[in-house]
């Protein structure tokens, strides 16, 4: 198992590209499931989640190619078997997306209950009960759920609470629907947003995605797509963080800064220098002082959950004290253990972390606990003192493509070494 070895104190200036978005990738490949034509993806990154959605699909009877222009096509023209198993699913919460479309073309599904990062309970009652009103039949057995149905047909749903991938399923489930579903109190993530235009460029109808209700009206067939995966906002925001907290000038390309809003507004209140022209975000720090801001987490269009161990760094390098309130999961705090150690001041209580900002922090072997506290450990890594070594990091594997190395480019001392 490799571990990442950093020595701090290096200011980051420089210009790197955003890779594709995980959260946008991972259900359009879920749903090449409803097609039988042929579907290629632009820009996917090349990530540990994106291969296990990839095992997964092959393990059913998908052909996976790869051409000269690293782009991937995809047919699940003659999937064979319409299960998940447990092996694939464990370490991956997103797996769960293949239940709706399986449900919907091939009229059974039989997946493993999903694992994934242990930030809480995400339960997929809401999932369950959605495909139960869409005519689904379901069952729970030995650890799996098996679906059935012999034509899924359209109803209204509202969701008792949002949840992106519960709003993804069910979108999914309802293209090959008979008759309209009509889906309320969805989340309105850009994610989400993505999977509905990718949906309608393989034939479905979808609207509305973005606000409080998608519509969406059953199709019988669906055809090929030539589709480019958007940015990813969390990557993006991730490196803002990080030449903020080095005092650095960084820009970041190939980003739609309007799904950045409330993460760039925060940093303007931490003392960053913002610019944002087309497709771009630059952030400078060299001629300013960190300034703590209160952060709360909530669903989209609010600050997101996935920055939060970030700003939770960026606030500890802060002169003063700051709150920040975790309202989308219930146990998000375990990577303040591991930043004490390196000499932050976070006390947890409940939902609430009460920080007071420090003057520096040391360096210190240190254990990941899952996708975002892997980033904050390694924000953490680039300011403090000394050596840093960040282990467990195929957490920061399935999230963030090639770190190291854009880390690197901008003048970060970082590298994968050998346990």
């Amino acid at each position: 198992m490799e571990k990442l070895k950093i020595i701090g104190g290096n200011k980051l200036s420089g210009s790197i590209s955003c890779s594709g978005a995980k959260n946008a990738a991972l259900p359009m490949l879920a749903a090449t499931i409803l097609t039988d034509k042929l579907v290629t993806f632009k820009n996917l990154p090349y990530l540990q989640d994106i291969t296990t959605m990839f095992e997964i699909l092959g393990s059913m009877g998908a052909d996976i190619t790869l051409n000269e222009s690293m782009d991937f096509s995809i047919s699940t023209k003659n999937l064979k078997i319409f299960e998940a198993r447990y092996e694939l699913v464990k370490t991956m919460r997103a797996s769960i997306l293949v239940l709706g479309s399986l449900v919907a073309r091939h009229g059974f599904a039989r997946i493993a209950l999903p694992g994934g990062c242990a930030i809480g309970t995400r339960p997929v009652d809401f999932h369950l009960d959605a495909l139960s009103k869409l005519g689904a039949n379901i069952e729970l057995k030995g650890g799996y759920i098996e679906a059935s149905c012999k034509k899924l047909k359209g109803c209204e749903i509202n969701f008792p609470g949002i949840s992106v991938t519960g709003t993804e399923n069910i979108m999914m489930a309802s293209v090959l629907a008979e008759g309209v579903t009509v889906l309320r109190n969805v989340a309105k993530e850009p994610e989400v947003v993505d999977l509905a235009n990718f949906l309608n460029s393989i034939g479905a109808k979808v609207t509305g995605a973005g606000t409080d209700e998608i519509v969406i009206e059953g199709v019988k067939d669906l055809q090929e797509s030539n589709f480019t995966i958007p940015a990813d906002r969390i990557e993006a925001g991730t490196y803002l963080i990080a030449a903020a907290i080095t005092y650095g000038n960084v820009t970041i390309k190939n980003i739609d800064s309007s799904r950045m809003n409330n993460i760039t507004d925060h940093l303007k209140l931490s003392g960053a220098a913002i610019s944002i022209k087309e497709n771009e975000i630059s952030l400078d720090m060299e001629k300013s002082s960190l300034a703590p801001v209160d952060i709360s987490t909530a669903p989209f269009p609010g600050f997101p959950t996935d920055m939060q161990a970030q700003y939770t760094v960026l606030n500890s390098l802060s002169p003063g004290s700051s709150v920040v309130s975790e309202n989308v999961f219930e146990n998000r705090f375990m990577h303040v253990q591991e930043l004490n150690r390196m000499g932050c001041d976070i006390d947890v209580r409940g939902s609430n972390a009460f920080i007071k900002g420090v003057n520096k922090l040391t360096g210190a072997p240190v254990m990941a606990t899952d996708l975002r506290a892997s980033a904050s450990l390694i924000l953490a890594g680039l300011c403090a003192e000394g050596e840093t070594i960040v282990d467990r990091i195929y957490h920061i594997d399935r999230g963030y493509e090639r770190i190291e190395e854009k880390l690197s480019y901008l003048g970060a001392n970082i590298t994968r070494v050998p346990n």
